[in-house]
């Protein structure tokens, strides 16, 4: 116990101190827009406090409100900063970029974070234990927006050359992901919620008090709203940054925008694991997973129609399908057994590792955009 109270201290000092960091980024835009790199770095360092006092809030209303309306806050929210980032990408044209973003939450949550909270939670409690059921739905939400992602890319191979007839079916599939999302809210906030009581609720410190529904509101809004000037920062700085930096938005959107939209699921779930309350940290990391792909996914190609140069398509790279296969396959042979253990937060964190350097080390001529758009 006293191991999780310091995670949680050090956890409250980190993301205020790095508050400091939003006035330092718009300053830096202000004073010295040329020193992208600048920019970019302290744009990233940026966004993660922020994106922690969004989570924090809304589980804080949830909590409060509780229930189907708690429920579908954390639905709504829960992803947001990936959301605002990928739509001001959307706006300049960086599809790439919000592709890679979508990919890099993926597999980022089910592998590095849930790894993570394995190996955490692992070192405390030799076994631990989850809802099988409720761990089994995610992984099967996963599956099915796997699929979601393959076949645009199979057909695009099929198919060639790109056709208006293939951003059709992209959008086609983008309503049944969708779709699928929201009968996926009515399973498990209404149909079947006994099944999923143990997630974001958990998050909550029982030991501190509740805030009000006021301040947690102009917490929410407030947060949300500097999410939005950094991430224009961060979007605007991307392209110089990462070519100054030798990598490539590949890259930069799988490993560096997913692990800064990512980083209050991080280290939640972990909390969650020292307290061995697993199912919360599974909920968190698979739940997370499952609404990058059926929500924050076909929500970026509807809002592409409006906002950007061109429609988006769900072309996504060989190498990133891939990645988002084998995340899914691991999780899935992890989740199977309703418990986990350190050595499986191990194999989960090295199968992230693999991938990252894949992706790192992944020659330009070879990164096949499937169609650009």
């Amino acid at each position: 116990m006293h191991t999780v109270v310091q995670v949680s201290s050090l956890r409250r000092i980190v993301s205020w101190v790095s508050l400091a960091f939003v006035p330092l980024a718009v300053a830096l835009a202000w004073l010295a827009p040329e020193r992208r790199v600048a920019i970019f770095v302290v744009s990233v360092i940026a966004i993660m406090p922020l994106a922690g006092h969004i989570g924090q809030a809304t589980d804080h209303l949830a909590a409060r409100l509780g229930g189907g309306i708690g429920g579908l806050l954390n639905a709504t929210f829960g992803n947001v900063a990936e959301l605002i980032i990928g739509a001001f990408a959307l706006h300049r044209g960086l599809f790439d970029l919000v592709k890679a973003s979508i990919t890099g939450s993926i597999i980022g949550n089910v592998l590095l974070v849930f790894g993570a909270s394995a190996l955490a939670g692992g070192i405390r409690v030799s076994t631990q234990r989850f809802n099988r059921t409720a761990a089994g739905m995610g992984t099967t939400m996963l599956l099915l927006s796997a699929i979601g992602l393959v076949v645009p890319a199979v057909f695009h191979r099929l198919a060639t050359p790109y056709t208006s007839r293939e951003l059709a079916l992209d959008t086609e599939i983008a309503v049944v992901l969708f779709v699928t999302y929201g009968a996926g809210l009515l399973f498990t906030l209404r149909t079947h919620r006994q099944l999923f009581g143990k997630g974001h609720a958990d998050a909550v410190d029982a030991s501190e008090p509740l805030p009000s529904i006021r301040s947690s509101v102009i917490t929410l809004v407030a947060a949300t709203a500097a999410v939005a000037v950094v991430s224009e920062l961060l979007v605007d700085a991307v392209s110089e940054a990462a070519d100054a930096l030798g990598m490539s938005q590949l890259f930069v959107g799988v490993v560096v925008v997913a692990l800064v939209g990512n980083a209050a699921e991080h280290f939640t779930a972990v909390t969650m694991a020292l307290r061995d309350k697993m199912d919360a940290a599974i909920a968190i990391a698979v739940g997370s997973s499952t609404q990058i792909a059926l929500f924050v996914a076909p929500v970026l190609v509807f809002l592409s129609y409006a906002i950007a140069p061109a429609p988006m398509n769900l072309l996504f790279t060989t190498f990133e399908l891939v990645a988002i296969g084998l995340a899914v396959l691991s999780i899935a042979f992890i989740a199977h057994d309703g418990e986990t253990n350190w050595m499986e937060g191990v194999q989960l964190l090295a199968v992230y590792a693999i991938l990252a350097l894949g992706f790192y080390f992944l020659p330009a001529a070879q990164r096949d955009t499937l169609g650009g758009r």
